[in-house]
């Protein structure tokens, strides 16, 4: 069970996702993004702690991918706002794509979320990106 301090990291990085969502429908807004950035950062902290923030985000093989979400995010920050966009979502696959599946497979059991995503040619998408992985009952 997730504690009230973690509960508030997972709203917090949501909001960080939904105000980089905004930014990129606004096209391309500085503020938004970074203020979504923050926002998304500060929730990891929430969620899973500062030691093990640092120890994922600093190991050896995400290293490169680190290097490029936070550059993304300085160069967001500097007025590149483009470039920074594209470098720090390249970081962001490169680091967060094995969670990729978790989350799906979440979304998929949300009521109005998971109806869209069962839907033809978006269901056999997931399917082919993981087909073997599922949330335990």
């Amino acid at each position: 069970m997730l504690t009230d301090l973690q509960k508030i990291g997972v709203v917090v990085t949501c909001l960080g996702l939904f105000f980089t969502l905004l930014g990129i429908v606004f096209m391309f807004d500085r503020g938004f993004l970074t203020f979504g950035n923050i926002l998304f950062v500060c929730g990891i902290f929430f969620v899973t702690g500062v030691q093990q923030t640092f120890a994922f985000f600093f190991q050896k093989k995400r290293a490169v991918a680190t290097f490029f979400f936070f550059v993304g995010i300085f160069l967001i920050l500097i007025k590149f706002t483009f470039i920074g966009l594209v470098v720090e979502f390249f970081g962001f696959l490169n680091l967060f794509a094995n969670f990729l599946p978790v989350v799906l497979a979440f979304l998929r059991r949300i009521p109005i979320i998971g109806d869209l995503l069962n839907t033809g040619c978006i269901k056999q998408f997931i399917d082919r990106t993981s087909p073997d992985y599922c949330l335990p009952e």
